[in-house]
Order: structure tokens, then sequence, then C-alpha cells
């Protein structure tokens, strides 16, 4: 049985052929490929876009929805992750979604259940469905071309499960990745180029991706104010001036934190894209892990 736990879990082959699905389910057209299948979602921390995603992705697909509240569940009364997934697996789900704040804790469970498995985000570790739609983005915006292009992910690497799975998907395509981050936000390992500032790479850059500040996931105070960050780490008009740059963000967006306001407006922005792209990617897994394709 095959699992989404991070994006090593796919090879290049098998992501090519998600894409082709992929490209076929950007119309939106609802269809009953998983007629009859039941998904069950478990977020244990907040989601907008990746739980709303996978249901419209499930719901377009014909399957069920079964969304637990985590908040009023057995966990509340003592019950261990584990029993609660077993519990629920003991029902005959045809697959599982879950995000935890507990690096690891989504792989843990694979050996519990008797279905697919989808990492929907695990603490600082991976956000594996969130890189291939990532990946899907700029494939589709360089028409496949992606090999030598460079990428500048930018702000809160440290803490970043997009980065975390961003880094290590985006070179298996040819592609070149680098972090730009103060440095109590920069990368714990050396094995990639990082810079202090945006205007060191700005001109040799394809990509930009910008991520959200996780002050929740910090426990200590690394600036005098939000904005104080800002003044180094938003994307502006100035920093992007008149270059041919993609803009990407895992979203949300802190709106004059990570991205201006002027440059959420930008053509070169493909945020809004990222999200309908999320949703056919989305609607791919299921199908690839559902049906076994």
């Amino acid at each position: 049985m095959q699992h989404l736990i991070r994006t090593a879990d796919f090879t290049n082959e098998e992501i090519f052929t998600l894409y082709n699905d992929a490209r076929m389910f950007l119309d939106m057209e609802t269809s009953d490929v998983l007629k009859g299948k039941i998904i069950v979602t478990l977020f244990f921390e907040n989601s907008t876009r990746t739980r709303s995603a996978f249901e419209i992705a499930a719901k377009r697909l014909g399957a069920q929805i079964v969304s637990l509240d985590v908040g009023t569940s057995s966990r509340s009364k003592g019950e261990t992750i584990f029993d609660t997934v077993a519990n629920i697996n003991a029902m005959k789900p045809d697959a599982i979604i879950i995000r935890h704040s507990d690096c690891g804790l989504p792989g843990s469970l694979v050996d519990h259940v008797d279905c697919p498995i989808i990492n929907a985000g695990d603490g600082k570790h991976a956000h594996p469905t969130q890189a291939l739609l990532d990946l899907f983005t700029i494939i589709e915006h360089f028409n496949g071309d992606t090999k030598g292009k460079k990428v500048a992910i930018v702000g809160d690497v440290r803490t970043s499960r997009v980065a975390g799975s961003n880094k290590k998907l985006l070179p298996r395509f040819g592609m070149d990745v680098c972090f730009v981050a103060p440095d109590c936000f920069k990368d714990d390992s050396n094995n990639y180029k990082q810079y202090d500032n945006i205007s060191e790479i700005i001109d040799e850059v394809d990509v930009v991706m910008s991520l959200r500040t996780q002050l929740e996931r910090h426990n200590e105070v690394f600036f005098a104010s939000i904005h104080e960050y800002a003044k180094d780490y938003c994307i502006t008009s100035e920093t992007f001036g008149n270059r041919d740059i993609l803009l990407l963000h895992p979203g949300p967006v802190n709106r004059n934190v990570d991205i201006s306001d002027d440059m959420l407006k930008d053509k070169r922005n493909k945020i809004l894209e990222q999200v309908t792209n999320g949703v056919a990617v989305r609607m791919a897994i299921l199908k690839k892990l559902i049906l076994k394709q």
C-alpha cells in the first residue's frame, strides 16, 4: 500500500503521471471516479487552504468526507492518537488525511492502518502536497523547462515545513534552491546556499517563494516587531523591479510583512493559481492512492 508522508514517496515518473491527471482536473468538473469512497480528515492544527482543498478535491471526485472534530473527539478524554486512528481504521475508510504538530507522526501511523495515509503537514517537518502543487505551478509556468531554474525561498525557513519539502523536491527536477533569511530563521543545514538579503540574489533567480513568519513555532522573540522584520524581507514592487520573476507563497499571506499589497496585485504573483492547482493536484493524489493507480 502506498502512502504520501514525504515527497520522496513518489518517484519523478509517478509525479509526472500525477500531473497529467491534475491537468485534466483543472477544469474542476465533478466526476464519479471516487464514488462510494469515504475519506477521513484529522486536522490537529488549524488549516484553511489545505483542509478546504482536500475536501473540495474529494467531493469533486464523488467521494464522501468525514471531518473529525478533534476538539470534541475521544482525544479530549485521554485517548492516544494511535488508538484514535486504529478505531477510525476499523470503520474501513478509503484514506485518512492528517495534520499534526508532531514531526513524523503521520509516518508513524502507516503500520496501524489498512488504507493510505496522506500527510497534510507535520510540525516543522514536511508538507508534501504543498510542495507538489508548488512544483506543478512552476512546471506549468515554464512549460516544463525547469532545468537550471533558480528558486529563492525567503523568510522563516527554519520552521517551515513548506521549505522542508520544497528543498528536497525541486532539485529533483533540475532546480537550484537557495534561502534568504535573517540568521535566526536560517536553515540549520549547510546543504544550501543562504543569503542575508534578497538583493544579493534577485538578479539571478527565476522564482521567489515567500514564507509566512511562523511566530507560533518560536520560543523566543527575535524582532522588536513584525514590521522590523518586514523592512528587510517583505517582497515589494521595488524588490522585483521589472524583472521577470515568478512569485509564490503557500499562504496565508501576512500583507505588507511577507508580500506588499502592490505585489499581491502584480501579474507575476501566482498565489491564487497555486490555490487552484492545489485542488487539482490533490484530486490527482487521492485518485492515485485510493485507486492504487
